[in-house]
C-alpha cells in the first residue's frame, strides 16, 4: 500500500506507528512525505522500522499550496507513484488529494485535522479568508471522493460528519512509547508539548498562566510554523523541538503534564504523557473529556488564574500528581498501535471488500 504523510506534527508519528503495525502483519507500506522533509531525528525513526520505503516527494501540502492547481499537481504525481508501487490500495493523511488523483486502486483517507473546524474553534464567527474556503471546499471534494473515512476519536467523528456531510469511521490513535531510563524521582516541573505556534494549541494562555505561577513550565515543540507562523513567550521555557526519546526523558522526569488546547481532534502529545506516567491537567473540550474523563484534572482554558491554581496545586502536592498520573498511564493503556492497526485494517478490508468485482455465473 501507499500511505502520505508530511512531517510537520503529529501525523509523522501517526504514520510511522501504522506502517510499522502493518509491515509486521506483512502489509507491504510505501511512505509519501509531501511538505517540508523530515528532520534528522524523524529519518532516523523511519530508518529504523525495517521494509519501511521513505520517498520524499517534495510536493506541497493542501495547507501550504499556493493554489489549488499546486494540489491538483500533487495528487496526480502521488496517484502515479501509487501506481508505480502498484499498491492495492492508498491510504491519504491529506484526503484533499483524492478530488483530483483519479486513483485507479481504493483510497482510504484519515481525517485528522480540517481548516474550517480549526477556525470555527479558534476564530469563532470571524469570516473565513478566502485561503481557507477553497481548500475547505477542494477538502469537501476529497472527502467525497474516498472510498472510506477514519477519524481519531469520535468526537472529531462528529464534527467532521457535521461539517462536511461525510460519515467517517472513529479509529483511535496510538503511540509506540518512547521510554526513556525510568525515573527516580519526578521533578516539580509542568511539561507541554506539541506544535506551539499553532493558535490552536493555545500556549500563549500556558505562558500566561505559567506568569501567575511559582512553579515553572516547560514546553516542547517548535515555535515557527512551515508557513511563516511564529510564537515567542515571556514565562514558558523553550526547549524547542526534541527528538521522540529526548522528550520522553523530560515526560518522564516531569510531575504534570498540560494542555489547554482550544482544538485537539485527538491528541498524541497528551498520549505520550500519560504513557510517560505524567499528572494530566486539560482544557475541557469535547476530545479531551471522550478520551481522559476520570484520568485528569479539567480547566476552563482562557482562565488563566484557575489553570495556574490547577498546577501548582498539584506541583505542591507530589501524591496527588503521582496518583494522577497513574490514572493517566493506566487509561493509556487504552490507545495502544495494536488496537490502532487493527481498527484501520478492519476499514481497509471493508474498503478492498467493496471494490471487489462480483464473481461471474457459469452458464
Amino acid at each position: 500500500m501507499l500511505m502520505t504523510t508530511d512531517a510537520v506534527g503529529g501525523v509523522w508519528a501517526y504514520a510511522l506507528d501504522l506502517s510499522a503495525g502493518l509491515l509486521a502483519r506483512g502489509i507491504g507500506v510505501t511512505l509519501a512525505v509531501l511538505g517540508p522533509p523530515p528532520g534528522p531525528g524523524q529519518r532516523r525513526a523511519a530508518e529504523r522500522i525495517e521494509g519501511l520505503g521513505l520517498v520524499e516527494t517534495g510536493l506541497p501540502l493542501d495547507w501550504t499550496a499556493a493554489d489549488a492547481g499546486g494540489i491538483a499537481s500533487a495528487a496526480q504525481e502521488i496517484a502515479r507513484l501509487a501506481a508505480a508501487c502498484d499498491a492495492d490500495l492508498v491510504h491519504l493523511n491529506t484526503p484533499a488529494l483524492a478530488a483530483d488523483g483519479r486513483f485507479a486502486m481504493p483510497v482510504v483517507g484519515a481525517c485528522h485535522s480540517c481548516l474550517a473546524s480549526w477556525w470555527s474553534t479558534v476564530k469563532g464567527e470571524q469570516p473565513m479568508p478566502e485561503a481557507f474556503r477553497w481548500r475547505t471546499d477542494l477538502l469537501a471534494r476529497g472527502y467525497a471522493a474516498c472510498d472510506r473515512l477514519i477519524a481519531p476519536s469520535y468526537s472529531f467523528m462528529q464534527e467532521t460528519a457535521a461539517l462536511y456531510g461525510v460519515l467517517p469511521q472513529a479509529v483511535r490513535n496510538g503511540r509506540t512509547p518512547a521510554r526513556a531510563a525510568p525515573a527516580t524521582r519526578r521533578n516539580p516541573v509542568v511539561m507541554t508539548s506539541g506544535r506551539l505556534w499553532d493558535d490552536g494549541k493555545n500556549v500563549r494562555a500556558l505562558d500566561r498562566a505559567a506568569g501567575r505561577m511559582r512553579g515553572q513550565v516547560h514546553a516542547a515543540g517548535p515555535l515557527k510554523g512551515p508557513d511563516g507562523q511564529a510564537v515567542a513567550f515571556e514565562h514558558i521555557l523553550c526547549l524547542n523541538q526534541l527528538d521522540a526519546p529526548v522528550l520522553a526523558g523530560h515526560l518522564e522526569r516531569s510531575a504534570v503534564f498540560a494542555s489547554l488546547s482550544l482544538y485537539e481532534p485527538f491528541g498524541l502529545g497528551v498520549l505520550e504523557a500519560a504513557q510517560a506516567g505524567c499528572a494530566l491537567v486539560l482544557s475541557d473540550i469535547p476530545t479531551f473529556r471522550e478520551l481522559w474523563q476520570g484520568a485528569a484534572v479539567f480547566v476552563p482554558a482562557e482562565d488563566d488564574l484557575a489553570v495556574a491554581e490547577a498546577l501548582d496545586s498539584l506541583l505542591d502536592d507530589p501524591g496527588r500528581a503521582a496518583e494522577l498520573g497513574r490514572c493517566a498511564a493506566e487509561r493509556s493503556t487504552r490507545f495502544t498501535v495494536d488496537a490502532m492497526v487493527e481498527g484501520t485494517l478492519a476499514v481497509y478490508a471493508e474498503t478492498l471488500a467493496a471494490r471487489a468485482p462480483f464473481p461471474e455465473v457459469a452458464a
